[in-house]
């Protein structure tokens, strides 16, 4: 049986991840996919809209057969520690033959090229990218500018400014460092952009349907986009027809407002607590952490309301809005430098959690067991086969779900669910 494997967040799942996994199996010719999925927070430094479980539901019910959560570490971490998370665990599954992945250019062997520049980092390419971090420029301009200089290539400017070509070309630098053997290829993104924000016919971006569904009802948290009167939730739902599968329709009416939207703002005052806490010494050790970021932090600690709002005021030409937003979900989920060294020199992944299986996919749970090198995690209390890094990462993750299912009963009101009491999906 051949396997392909897909790295995602279906933040919610679309009509263009329904593509994306006809596709992959259509260009691979496997028998059968794999997904890995970000847990509760998601890659630009946010919580997800729906909880994990919902949005596994929604993806099996779509056709995918198994769905594995991506550790919070790597799924709220940048482009390249998320695809290397994601890249270590699919190795470590001893099953996956390939990885198929979304891109704007849909030119593999461009972002191929790109990728192996990035990881061998010739001393031309590596001199343009320190000088350009001296101009104060932030680090995805500096490395385009190095890349742009060393390819003599003006066109990469539009490559390297897509945020799905920039993750492909870090999953093809994790495999080319790991020197593995999966393959690797990618198709071209239907329509819609990553950032576009309003609904395109059949492709729409996650983005412009969750900026819809911000505006369902009295749900309004985009507080720099313009007002306008709010559409109920059955118009929004009558909108999004065509445009997500039904099951995630189904999901979006049955549990709205009862277990979602959730925002990154629903979180400022657990953050506020967190930053209180701390001081410029200590906001050091968090991930992605600068000192500059850090002093700001403490100067501007009471100028804010919102966790948006924070991150607005902490921008600067040489900092992106996401590396922010990034930096201070990390203090709120104590996920530190130290921890990623760890997690590095240990090889990446130390688990593979089962969020949810079909029928189809309990066939390949079957395979996983026989040719992982990690353990399959399908009980929070199995954990005797984990390491002490594993232990360290499953707490995390542990730690995360808990306080993402916190502001969903402060907001709802609904019953606390633990991540102990959590069931797997089974469809």
């Amino acid at each position: 049986m051949k396997i392909v494997g897909l790295i995602t967040e279906y933040n919610p799942f679309h009509n263009g991840h329904l593509y994306h996994m006809q596709k992959a199996k259509e260009i691979t010719g496997a028998d059968s996919v794999i997904a890995v999925m970000s847990g509760n927070y998601v890659q630009r430094g946010a919580p997800a809209i729906m909880p994990k479980h919902l949005r596994a539901e929604v993806a099996l019910e779509a056709g995918i057969p198994l769905v594995l959560e991506l550790p919070v570490c790597y799924a709220s971490g940048s482009a390249e520690y998320f695809a290397d998370g994601a890249i270590s665990l699919f190795e470590k599954l001893g099953c996956i033959d390939s990885i198929c992945f979304g891109s704007e250019c849909g030119d593999y062997y461009l972002l191929e090229k790109v990728a192996h520049v990035t990881a061998d980092e010739p001393e031309a390419y590596k001199q343009t990218l320190q000088d350009a971090l001296k101009q104060g420029l932030s680090f995805p301009l500096a490395r385009q500018a190095a890349l742009k200089a060393y390819f003599q290539d003006p066109s990469l400017d539009d490559i390297l400014e897509q945020p799905n070509n920039i993750l492909g070309i870090e999953y093809i630098k994790a495999l080319y460092l790991r020197k593995s053997p999966i393959g690797a290829y990618t198709i071209r993104r239907k329509i819609s952009g990553y950032h576009d924000k309003e609904l395109s016919p059949g492709y729409s971006s996650a983005s412009a349907i969750r900026r819809l569904l911000a505006f369902a009802g009295n749900s309004v948290h985009l507080a720099s986009e313009e007002m306008y009167d709010e559409p109920g939730l059955s118009e929004v739902l009558t909108r999004l027809e065509g445009q997500v599968p039904p099951s995630c329709i189904r999901s979006l009416e049955e549990t709205h407002r009862v277990r979602y939207p959730v925002y990154a703002n629903d979180f400022s005052l657990l953050f506020r607590y967190r930053l209180l806490t701390e001081t410029r010494e200590s906001l050091a050790g968090y991930l992605d952490m600068t000192e500059e970021l850090a002093n700001r932090m403490i100067n501007h600690a009471n100028d804010f309301i919102t966790f948006d709002q924070f991150c607005d005021l902490l921008k600067t030409r040489d900092m992106t809005y996401s590396r922010i937003s990034r930096c201070l979900l990390h203090i709120l989920l104590n996920i530190r430098t130290e921890d990623m060294t760890l997690y590095k020199e240990e090889g990446g992944c130390q688990y593979a959690r089962v969020l949810g299986f079909s029928k189809d996919g309990a066939k390949l749970l079957t395979r996983i067991k026989r040719t992982s090198s990690v353990p399959l995690l399908t009980k929070l209390t199995q954990t005797e086969g984990l390491s002490k890094a594993g232990l360290r990462m499953l707490r995390q993750d542990i730690f995360a779900a808990d306080l993402y299912e916190s502001v969903i009963t402060d907001k709802f009101k609904m019953p606390f669910i633990s991540e102990y009491q959590q069931q797997i999906v089974r469809v």
